[in-house]
């Protein structure tokens, strides 16, 4: 059994959906607006796989070292 969540998105603010799959033990959120993706396991939170677009990686590690 699967439970879908509204929510909004980390990376617009629109609105947007978190996906608990229990079968896998996965947790998937997603936004139509922006096509962010982010899918972490439910037992350990690691990230599977992500995709952002729209966010800088290079300037998200600048910032947090400075």
């Amino acid at each position: 059994m699967n439970t879908i969540q509204k929510i909004h998105c980390p990376n617009c603010g629109s609105e947007a959906e978190r996906h608990y799959i229990f079968d896998s033990q996965l947790t998937r959120t997603q936004c139509p607006s922006c096509d962010y993706l982010m899918i972490n396991c439910t037992v350990t939170g690691k990230v599977i796989e992500a995709y952002a677009p729209g966010i800088n990686v290079k300037k998200q590690f600048s910032l947090k070292v400075k």
